[in-house]
């Protein structure tokens, strides 16, 4: 197969959906690779690196994307790129189709192949192409929210941990999944009052018994969720329902019961965000003010450390990347009906009924009604 990669073009995106240790694995498997000229730079990785591994190395973008059967990326294509679709095309990458229909309607109109890794799931309901980004994305989230708490940020001037005879920042964390759960780890690192909700009484259990009196665990409620960010410094937005717009569950009127100043992190802003007040920012200019409290909505936080993240998520996509290289899409997913799940879009038909449960204009068909 005819396997591409080029250069991400959302603003401040430095990931590269393929290593040269990736074009090397594909290559020894019988497989052209086409990567576009630059393309993994942002991430350190030089263009020789790409060609010593086996690449082919392209011009322009549009040139990958004439020439190759399978794509592969990190985000989910721009407007600019809609025009480069080609019916029959294998596109791996993030998609988040439930936030944004206009992708949707180019993906289906193009007859487009769209394999999202954030629907992938495992036979144990894990979401693996979706976690090395959800545990950089948690650990980072407070990381950035402690430098927003700072006064000349807007912040309420805040120090997460204080020091002797100074109160802790009190951090409330909405969602016990992956996200929720580094975010913990750092937050408890760090030396804060962690508060963790999650609607599952037994993932609250499992954090409890990780963490012990380090935190308050808490069942996700309306009602709990507003008395306790009340004396939040800190609130973590990190829901997520695989497919879906996120709910939700932080309101706008909440914000005026707030400490002025406090930051609210909406990592769940992928998926529409879980807060009525988010909106999608970039790493160029990544807050913004409402009713006094700061709001941090990069909808690509990874892409701040690419070097990182382009690692974990390539260890995790290669091995399915391969599969489907290997066997074709259809095939691969008779040996693995795994990747049935990954598939939002074929042939012009909307096949992910999380995604089609999010507009009111899509008809959802079953893959597997197709072949």
């Amino acid at each position: 197969m005819k396997v591409g990669c080029v250069k991400e073009i959302k603003n401040n995106e430095f990931r590269v959906g393929m290593t040269p240790d990736n074009v090397k694995s594909y290559v020894n498997a019988g497989h052209e690779v086409y990567i576009e000229k630059g393309a993994g730079v942002g991430s350190g990785f030089m263009d020789p690196e790409y060609e010593a591994a086996g690449a082919k190395m392209i011009d322009t973008a549009k040139e990958v994307w004439d020439t190759v059967e399978m794509m592969i990326k990190v985000k989910e294509p721009l407007p600019d790129e809609y025009p480069l679709f080609h019916e029959g095309l294998i596109l791996y990458t993030y998609l988040h189709l439930a936030a944004d229909k206009p992708q949707t309607d180019a993906l289906l109109n193009g007859k487009v192949k769209g394999v999202a890794y954030e629907t992938l799931i495992e036979r144990n309901g894990s979401i693996p192409l979706l976690a090395p980004m959800s545990q950089i994305a948690g650990r980072l989230s407070i990381q950035e929210g402690a430098k927003y708490l700072e006064k000349t940020f807007g912040g309420e001037g805040v120090l997460l941990a204080g020091v002797p005879g100074t109160p802790k920042a009190n951090i409330v964390i909405l969602g016990g999944g992956s996200v929720g759960t580094n975010a913990c780890k750092i937050a408890v690192g760090m030396g804060a009052n962690v508060t963790i909700m999650d609607i599952n009484l037994q993932r609250l259990a499992y954090l409890d018994d990780i963490f012990g009196a380090r935190i308050q665990t808490l069942v996700s409620t309306d009602a709990n969720i507003e008395n306790v960010i009340k004396d939040a410094d800190l609130v973590i937005g990190s829901v997520l329902i695989p497919g879906k717009a996120a709910p939700k569950i932080f309101k706008k009127k909440y914000l005026k019961e707030m400490k002025p100043g406090a930051v609210f992190v909406d990592v769940a802003v992928d998926q529409g965000g879980c807060g009525e007040t988010t909106k999608v920012t970039y790493h160029d200019d990544p807050i913004y003010e409402v009713d006094g409290i700061v709001h941090y909505c990069v909808g690509n936080m990874p892409g701040a450390v690419p070097r990182t993240s382009t690692i974990a998520l390539t260890n995790a996509t290669l091995n399915y990347g391969l599969q489907i290289a290997n066997k074709g899409l259809e095939k691969a997913c008779t040996d693995n009906d795994v990747i049935y799940s990954a598939i939002n879009t074929y042939d012009g038909k909307l096949t992910c009924k999380n995604v089609a449960d999010s507009f009111d204009s899509y008809e959802y068909v079953d893959i597997k009604s197709l072949w």
